[in-house]
């Protein structure tokens, strides 16, 4: 076993939620020697041709990547992962959110355009599909353009954002890219929307946490109400701004709203869970070029942080 693969123990918990081959296409190569190559790129960051041989052919590892990246695989481990840690009562449901900015490295620019049909790849002209139409049929949309996959323009240069929840452990439990200059506060709801822990057995998994805390950046009326509307504590300190206007207002401005500073002391847990992933370089820089191989690489990550603790 080298420095960074799974161990045993890792690999007995991650082994029951890997899919099975169907064998249309032949038998998948030992999906362990394939995730430790995936989890030596996204450690290292090297370039996948410069795999080393011990995982196999480069490319196998990176179709296979692809693959769990465009089918939600990774995604879907992600949540196995945290329902075995929620049924030992391991996640700490005081969670937080915010955001982190990824420098994109010039080799993440200039995907191309998905010009063929969804489903089609090959095959005669009249539409038939060809032999590896469900691979493609698993590629989502995007292209043409960097911000279509989630990188922005800044003076520093290509940039993207990670936005992402937090347990208290500082593990994160949901993940989303957007380009660098997009707003925190605009994917506050898809950030906590995308909370999802299955439970043992029967049952709808769970997606709302006992707590909630932020930043000012999340500290507007849209994202207040949300909460009120779903139930959930939260702790967000009120903007300067806002806190004037409402004064202004007098009796008409209503009541500031609630801020437990014990409570908000908690929210540097989202800062550490930040930092969890990018100790892997493949994530501290981005290098893929497609959205959603870039999302899956982060994915990836905090799956093998999730085994690790």
């Amino acid at each position: 076993m080298g420095r960074g693969d799974l161990s045993d123990a890792e690999w007995a918990r991650l082994r029951p939620f890997l899919p099975v081959s169907i064998g249309r296409c032949g038998r998948w190569r030992d999906h362990r020697q394939v995730i430790d190559g995936i989890l030596h790129r996204v450690r290292t960051g090297v370039q996948w041709r410069d795999l080393p041989e011990r995982f196999g052919p480069w490319k196998t590892v990176y179709e296979r990547h692809r693959l769990w990246s465009a089918d939600g695989t990774w995604e879907r481990l992600l949540q196995q992962v945290q329902a075995a840690a929620d049924a030992a009562g391991e996640i700490d449901w005081d969670i937080s959110v915010d955001s982190t900015i990824v420098r994109g490295h010039q080799h993440a620019a200039g995907a191309a355009p998905t010009r063929l049909r969804p489903g089609i790849k090959g095959g005669r002209r009249d539409g038939t599909p060809g032999r590896d139409a469900v691979a493609r049929s698993r590629r989502p949309p995007g292209g043409g353009g960097a911000g279509g996959e989630g990188l922005g323009r800044s003076r520093g240069g290509f940039t993207s954002k990670l936005h992402l929840s937090a347990d208290g452990r500082y593990r994160p439990l949901s993940l989303i890219v957007t380009p660098g200059q997009r707003a925190d506060c605009t994917q506050f709801k898809p950030v906590l929307e995308k909370i999802r822990v299955p439970r043992p057995g029967l049952g709808r998994p769970r997606k709302k946490p006992d707590s909630l805390a932020a930043d000012k950046a999340y500290s507007n009326g849209p994202i207040r109400e949300y909460l009120r509307r779903r139930g959930i504590r939260h702790t967000i300190p009120e903007k300067s701004d806002s806190q004037a206007a409402r004064l202004r207002k007098g009796a008409r401005g209503g009541r500031p709203p609630g801020f437990d500073e014990d409570r908000h002391k908690k929210r540097n847990a989202v800062e550490r869970a930040i930092n969890r992933p990018k100790q892997f370089r493949a994530v501290a820089t981005r290098y893929d070029k497609r959205g959603y191989i870039f999302l899956g690489t982060a994915t990836a990550a905090v799956v093998a942080i999730w085994l690790r603790t």
